[in-house]
């Protein structure tokens, strides 16, 4: 009994100087060390690179384990992120704050910038955003996103409305509509994987119908276009040229109709 209690006794006054999160490196896998110096892996533990501190029996800090650096302040459950936290940069400043259960965003957060600037407002889903807006660092809003029923609206630098529709995989992906810089509708119709693809209108700046017709990985297939609201060619296109059967028209007077070749 007196050999354990001065080998206890000795352990304590080596262990005594040392940092408490250095402590637990040199202890982390010898559980006996651990009872002899009072540290147990309860309230300290060390796993994939992330250092716990526990203060409290749900409130956690966490480290990175190469500078020690706070990276997470929050509420734990089953050894997991579950309910509010924070997260942080390397430099110490706020990168989100927010809602989490099982480990992931989930719920109403904030994202900001390394500079301080807020970047995103809504809600996550498994950490993917469900439904919010994304700004750029001077506060304008580049998307407002609403996974919910797959809705997304993008916006220039200048704040100003530039596509809204549906997305599925990070792209556009349905019905939808793009804006030019004042404003205006300059094109509605269907996307595919990021691309007008289907059926869609373009339009002029002044909101006139310049062509109507189908789509294909961005190009003209086949359509008809107009000038002054008057139709002007109904046919086939390839590479964006007049290219197959087509017809040409003027005063609405059909005065050609044969084969086109790139234009």
């Amino acid at each position: 009994m007196m050999k354990k209690i001065r080998s206890s006794n000795l352990s304590k006054l080596i262990f005594s100087h040392i940092d408490e999160r250095q402590k637990l490196k040199l202890v982390k896998c010898n559980k006996s060390l651990q009872r002899k110096i009072d540290i147990s892996l309860i309230n300290y533990k060390l796993f994939s690179g992330k250092y716990l501190l526990y203060e409290s029996n749900i409130k956690v800090k966490e480290f990175n384990i190469i500078n020690n650096i706070l990276i997470f302040e929050g509420v734990y459950l089953n050894g997991k992120r579950n309910g509010l936290g924070k997260e942080y940069y390397n430099n110490g400043k706020l990168k989100f704050e927010g809602k989490f259960l099982n480990g992931k965003r989930n719920g109403k957060g904030k994202e900001y910038y390394n500079s301080g600037a807020l970047k995103f407002d809504g809600e996550y889903l498994n950490n993917k955003i469900l439904i919010g807006t994304l700004y750029d660092e001077n506060g304008y809003i580049i998307h407002e996103y609403n996974n919910i029923n797959g809705i997304k609206k993008e916006y220039d630098y200048n704040g100003t409305l530039i596509f809204e529709g549906e997305y599925s995989n990070g792209e556009r992906n349905g019905k939808g509509k793009e804006y030019n810089y004042k404003g205006e509708l300059i094109f509605e119709g269907e996307y595919l994987n990021g691309l007008k693809n289907g059926k869609g209108k373009e339009y002029h700046d002044n909101g006139e119908l310049k062509f109507e017709g189908h789509y294909l990985y961005n190009h003209k297939l086949k359509g008809r276009e107009y000038n002054n609201e008057l139709l002007e060619y109904e046919g086939e296109y390839f590479n964006e040229l007049r290219s197959g059967k087509g017809k040409e028209y003027y005063n609405n007077n059909l005065i050609f109709e044969g084969e086109y070749s790139n234009g």
